[in-house]
């Protein structure tokens, strides 16, 4: 049997409500879906245990509830049944369960006073409501009393009763005057918790006629007034004070129960002259915090919501100037019945298990019974499936039939609790709840939801595929939810397409579509920046934006957070916001936000107004650092972090930087953290755990960084276990039995805690073998032996410390040390592509002889001999590596007709395998190499003779050499081209009947069967006729002789075809030195382009200095060296500007060593002057004689050609720069009588001339002056006569000149 006990109408529609929630959790809140499914009856309103009704009113017991079928309703009354249909002032709603019974119409509603309990029930089962006690309210009169007047002195204690009539609710007692004013109270005068009205001393002020007490009655709206109490106060002088005496509770001791969960009441009155003044203490504890109250002038005291902890003893203490007073009350707090698990709804499909759990606790401890569809459990109809433990229904093996609405009642003295839970069993096919074809929208890079809320009993399998046909979707870029929804975590446009899922049970499978659309993120592409304006300027702050198309954007603009002003001057646009004439209101932070239906945007930028600038010029530098760090909302990963900006020195700060050192593990050491803008000055950081933090902040505008801050307080976070792993793991054997494992370290801070250790582990691959683990200490590497050759390991490493493991690390693959390959290369073939080129082929050696990595295959080749000399050299092998699994190979750069032998091997990470067996091939013949020289001595009128070597590479057997050549005249132009052919056994050669004085070129190469080779060219020149052969006519300027000569049997000649070329070789030769002490005379001949500029270089030989440089003024052909050192070894060498840097051979001379320091300089002696001018006058006479003579007799050589053409070309010799004029024969060949000719290889030799240098002087020294010119004594010597034909058409040397001239 039900208790019937009072409990808060609030708490019960509390604990109600609850349940409600609790169930409908259980099945999805689809209207549609609870249309269909069977549900027993559920209670959702009722009306309050304890109902005080009107007795005016109709009286109306609500009753409702839920159910599929729609349940019906009975009532009991007083534990019978209750018909309704009997009793014509009662009727029920329609399809509900409340109650209205008439009492407007004649009904009485004491009546219908009693114990209603509504019960809903339906084909699964019955529901019940608590046990409601319907009770009219009253509000009975005061009953007649003649009450007399209160004569008291002045300072005496009084207590006015109200004692009013008991009413249902009590009512709420005030006293009131006879004009229905409140009389006022203070510590002095106040109304008790009974209603009595008590005085703790009176005074006259106190006399009056009207003290009235007033009752109200709230359910019936109606107040009732107690006759007037009459008080008057008369005094005594003087007035006795007294000590304070309780008027209430009365003793020394009292005691109070109270539920818990009330508002416990504790008062205390004092009577006392003067006033006392009270105080609550709890003995033994405090007053609980945050719930305690002092009302009526500290004389009640008021604790809310009380739990059993609040049961003790409470003093409260009255206290004026002659003394004190104190009562205790002992105060116990008991308990209603109140939940700790109230028992939930069950829908379970057929076969399943399940529990209905009720708990409740109370003081004392309330019992529990059970009731299955409203009867007592132990009189209901049997379920095997149902078995009672106390608090607790076991359901096993659940049928249909099971199902059921089962109450749960927890009662003791004070109250009890009432559940209704019900056990649903149901059998349905799965069923998506979610619209098909709904469309997601969602921003790139963003998580996707993509929803399948389902409902199946039993509970269906969820699966999602992606578009019709696709394949189920697993992995780790997914996330599946047990309520069926799909997350994508971080969406890409690839991910955009129709999904499909699919629902599925014993009973059926259903499946609904659904569309994912990706769309690009909305972007500030140039955001507004910090602006600094001037008063009254105008400033426009840019916020372009880039968006997906199919978005609609909108921009909005806010200053400081709030909407613009409503001013003209600020004028939005499409991208921008521009202000006109800024005034010093409108400095602030600007903000400009884009909003779409997806995604939202901002950026932000600070206005700046500033007076007009000052006169002198605005000095721009770097910020002062940042200071006043402070460390705030300390948490183990973050803190906050902010500072003051120093001064900006006129640029704005554009950015923070934010550095961090690390005490613990690298102190002194300052690392990057984070960097925010410059409009910022907090930051939230990230920390790392196990990890002595300090900060410093450093400033950067325009100009630079600013020096960093004093570093911030210290911060040591927690340890914790890592939260990452090694990076760069890899297994690679360094033998062929053994693995290596390597990593790289954690830093210190990324450890987390102390004791870093790493968890190797490893296992051989597509083995079934359990991983092998090993903990080492904080290393990079762990050497695993005795392994296999060759095999891949599966490899990881862990790390930990002494809070934990960090997560689980990924695997690699690695291998376990090479060995070198077994197996050479077969079936070895080569191809002879050309006479330089062969392609090889082999078969692949078997990977597992490999042992390795297979990096490709060497090809080992070598020439054995050359085919057409037949003779052994030293052998010179050649390597060629192909990468990779290659099965042939180019040989490029071979030489022709040649023996060659190779092999190939396999190479893999432990180095090369055995070779293949030795293959010989063959090169064809090619072409030859030029030949090794080619030289044209014994030059003659008419003829040369050449001589040349074989080629150095003949590349086959040689058939013939081809000569070919032509003459070249003064211009440089090319004559007829004539071609030789000569047999191989050839290797000199005499060309005949050749023009005389005429420079031939000529061409020569090697030819085998296979063609021609490369062609070596050479230049000489016949020598001067002397016979007095008239010199032939030039004929259209071609410079060259019209006589042919003839030919032999294999000479031809080409078209006679002239044109101008440059000459291939220009030289520089015959660089002859004639040194002094301190200066030398340099010569050379030169042959190539007119109009060369040369210069002289030299230098100390055998030194690495730099060579000196010397120009040479003119064309000429010799100069002269000054400013050098005595004794001294030089090396000189001549070249002509433009000619791509040509020079001629070095030449090594030595100036003649010093003279004594004693010796006296000849040269500056007054007698030696004077002597050289007597000899010069002499010789100046002498050679006024001659002439003299020659004009009378005639008998000088050269008188008659000089009288006859009177040759200009004849002049003196230069005394400016010491050279000698050019004699220039034009119209014959006829030599000077004296002088000497050079041969064609352009050498002065003793045995072709008489006048040598030696000849003039005596010796090398004192030759020439320092400016050139000759000072030696002729010696009168009798020249010799000039050889027949050896003569040469070329300028004398300035030595034969002036042998000429004289």
């Amino acid at each position: 049997m039900m208790k019937k006990m009072s409990i808060s109408t609030s708490k019960t529609s509390l604990v109600l409500f609850l349940c409600q929630i609790i169930s409908a959790l259980d099945v999805p809140l689809d209207s549609k879906l609870l249309e269909e499914l069977s549900q027993p009856p559920t209670i959702t309103q009722q009306s309050p245990k304890d109902y005080i009704v009107d007795p005016r009113e109709n009286i109306v017991i609500q009753c409702e509830a839920k159910g599929k079928p729609p349940p019906s309703f009975s009532w009991t009354r007083n534990g019978t049944h209750f018909d309704i249909d009997k009793d014509a002032q009662v009727t029920m709603k329609p399809n509900s369960g409340t109650l209205v019974i008439n009492i407007m119409n004649g009904g009485k509603a004491e009546a219908y006073e009693g114990v209603y309990q509504c019960t809903a029930r339906n084909e699964r089962g019955a529901a019940i409501s608590n046990n409601i006690v319907i009770r009219p309210s009253r509000s009975p009169l005061w009953t007649k009393e003649k009450l007399e007047p209160n004569h008291v002195r002045e300072g005496d204690s009084l207590v006015l009763h109200c004692r009013p009539p008991v009413g249902l609710p009590p009512p709420i007692i005030f006293w009131m005057d006879n004009a229905f004013q409140r009389l006022p109270q203070s510590e002095r005068v106040s109304q008790g918790l009974n209603g009595d009205l008590y005085f703790s001393n009176v005074q006259p002020e106190d006399t009056r006629e009207d003290y009235i007490c007033y009752a109200r009655f709230n359910h019936t709206q109606t107040i009732q007034q107690k006759q007037p109490i009459s008080v008057k106060v008369f005094s005594t002088k003087p007035v006795t004070e007294r000590q304070p005496v309780l008027l209430t509770p009365t003793g020394s001791t009292s005691t109070k129960v109270e539920l818990r969960g009330n508002v416990l009441l504790l008062e205390c009155i004092a009577a006392g002259l003067p006033t006392p003044v009270i105080r609550w203490i709890k003995e033994g504890g405090e007053l609980p915090a945050n719930r305690t109250f002092f009302e009526n002038f500290k004389k009640t005291l008021k604790i809310i919501d009380v739990s059993e902890a609040d049961s003790g003893n409470y003093k409260c203490i009255a206290r004026n100037a002659l003394g004190s007073v104190h009562h205790v009350i002992s105060v116990t707090v008991k308990a209603a019945p109140y939940w700790i698990t109230a028992p939930r709804n069950l829908v379970l499909s057929p076969g399943e298990d399940g529990t209905l759990i009720c708990r409740a606790n109370g003081n004392p401890k309330p019992s529990i019974s059970w009731l299955a569809n409203g009867v007592p459990i132990a009189i209901a109809p049997e379920d095997p499936s149902r078995k009672v433990d106390g608090d607790t229904i076991i359901f096993s093996h659940v049928q249909e039939r099971s199902s059921a609405v089962y109450q749960c009642n927890a009662s003791n003295e004070y109250g009890y609790l009432l559940a209704n839970a019900f056990v649903n069993v149901l059998a349905e096919p799965p069923r998506i709840l979610t619209p098909a074809n709904k469309l997601y929208q969602v921003i790139a890079d963003s998580p996707a939801l993509l929803d399948c809320a389902y409902f199946g009993s039993p509970k269906p399998e969820i699966e999602w595929f992606k578009g019709v046909k696709g394949s189920i979707l697993r992995g780790n870029e997914y996330v599946f939810h047990d309520n069926g929804t799909l997350e994508i975590p971080v969406a890409q446009k690839n991910n955009a397409g129709t999904y499909t899922c699919v629902a599925r049970n014993e009973l059926g499978k259903i499946q609904n579509e659904v569309q994912l659309e990706i769309k690009d993120p909305t972007m500030i592409i140039k955001q507004p920046e910090y602006k600094v304006i001037q008063r009254y300027g105008q400033v426009s702050f840019e916020c372009i934006i880039k968006h997906d198309s199919t978005l609609l954007p909108t921009v909005t603009w806010l200053k400081d957070n709030d909407e613009l002003p409503d001013d003209e001057r600020f004028l939005v646009g499409k991208d921008n916001l521009t202000i006109m004439n800024v005034t010093d209101k409108d400095d602030g932070t600007y903000t400009c936000i884009v909003n779409t239906t997806l995604d939202s945007v901002s950026a932000s930028a600070v206005l700046t107004v500033v007076a007009a600038p000052p006169t002198p010029a605005i000095i721009y530098a770097r910020p002062n650092p940042p200071f006043d760090l402070e460390l705030t909302g300390q948490l183990e990963r973050s803190i906050d972090l902010s500072w003051i900006p120093g001064d900006e020195n006129n640029s704005p700060i554009t950015s923070f930087v934010i550095e961090f050192e690390d005490a613990l593990h690298e102190p002194g050491v300052w690392r990057y953290q984070t960097e925010v803008p410059g409009s910022q000055t907090t930051a939230q950081l990230k920390l790392s755990p196990y990890v002595n933090y300090s900060f410093r902040v450093i400033a950067v505008n325009r100009i630079g960084r600013s020096q960093p801050s004093e570093p911030s307080e210290q911060y040591l976070t927690k340890s914790a276990s890592p939260d990452e792993n090694p990076a760069n793991v890899q297994g690679i054997g360094s033998e062929p039995d053994n693995l290596v494992i390597t990593w790289e370290p954690l830093k210190g801070f990324q450890s987390n805690g102390p004791g870093l250790q790493y968890k190797v582990s490893w296992r051989q691959k597509d083995v079934d073998d359990e991983w092998t683990s090993v903990i080492v200490a904080n290393v990079s590497k762990y050497i695993v032996s005795g392994t296999p050759t060759f095999v891949p390991y599966e490899v990881k490493v862990q790390a930990l410390n002494d809070l934990g493991y960090a997560p689980e690390p990924s695997e690699v693959i690695g291998h376990s040390g090479e060995d070198l390959p077994m197996v050479a290369p077969g079936n070895v073939q080569v191809h002879v592509i050309n006479s330089t080129l062969a392609k090889v082929h082999w078969d692949p050696v078997p990977l597992k002889s490999v042992r390795g990595h297979l990096q490709g295959y060497k090809i080992y080749y070598w020439k054995v001999q050359s085919l057409s000399r037949r003779s052994r050299r030293h052998i010179e092998k050649k390597i060629l590596t192909f990468r990779g699994n290659k099965t042939f190979g180019m040989l490029p750069g071979l030489e022709p007709y040649s023996s060659y032998k190779l092999n190939v091997r396999v190479v893999n990470g432990k180095g090369e395998g055995p070779a293949s067996p030795d293959k010989v091939f063959k090169t064809p013949e090619g072409v030859p190499s030029s030949p090794s020289f080619l030289k044209i001595t014994n030059p003659t009128l008419d003829s040369l003779t050449l001589e040349w070597g074989s080629p150095t590479h003949p590349n086959g057997v040689l058939t013939s050499y081809t000569l070919k050549f032509q003459p070249i005249n003064n211009t440089h132009e090319l004559g007829p081209l004539v071609e030789i052919r000569i047999p191989a056994n050839e290797s000199s050669l005499i060309l005949k009947n050749l023009n005389y004085s005429t420079r031939y070129k000529f061409y020569f190469n090697a030819q085998t069967s296979v063609g021609s080779g490369s062609q070596i060219t050479e230049e000489a020149v016949t020598i001067m006729d002397e016979a007095g052969i008239l010199r032939p006519a030039v004929g259209a300027g071609k410079g060259y002789s019209e006589i042919l000569f003839a030919t032999s049997p294999v000479m031809h000649t080409v078209r006679p075809t002239f044109y101008k070329v440059q000459p291939l070789y220009p030289r520089i030769r015959n660089v002859t030195t004639a040194a002094a002490e301190t200066y030398a005379n340099i010569s050379w001949e030169y042959e190539g382009p007119d109009h060369a500029n040369f210069y002289v270089e030299y230098g100390v030989a055998g030194s690495k200095e730099d060579w000196k440089k010397e120009i040479v003024n003119g064309s000429r052909s010799f100069f002269v060296l000054k400013g050098l050192t005595p004794g001294t070894a030089y090396k000189v060498r001549v070249g002509a500007e433009g000619l791509s840097g040509f020079r001629s051979s070095e030449d090594v001379f030595e100036t003649g060593p010093a003279m004594a320091s004693r010796q006296v300089d000849i040269a500056t002696q007054g007698w030696f002057i004077g002597l050289m001018c007597a000899v010069a006058l002499l010789i100046l006479i002498l050679l006024i004689v001659c002439f003299i003579r020659r004009n009378k007799g005639g008998k000088y050589p050269v008188k008659e050609k000089e009288d006859a053409h009177a040759d200009p070309e004849i002049q003196p010799m230069k005394e400016d720069d010491g050279t000698f004029g050019e004699y220039s024969d034009a119209e014959d060949h006829k030599p000077l009588k004296k002088g000497s000719r050079t041969p064609s290889d352009r050498t002065v030799k003793k045995e072709d001339s008489d006048d040598s240098l030696v000849d003039y002087g005596e010796g090398v020294n004192g030759q020439f002056n320092e400016d050139g010119s000759f000072i030696g004594q002729y010696s009168g010597k009798k020249e010799k006569e000039p050889a027949e034909g050896n003569e040469s058409s070329e300028a004398p040397s300035p030595v034969n000149a002036m042998n000429s001239f004289v």
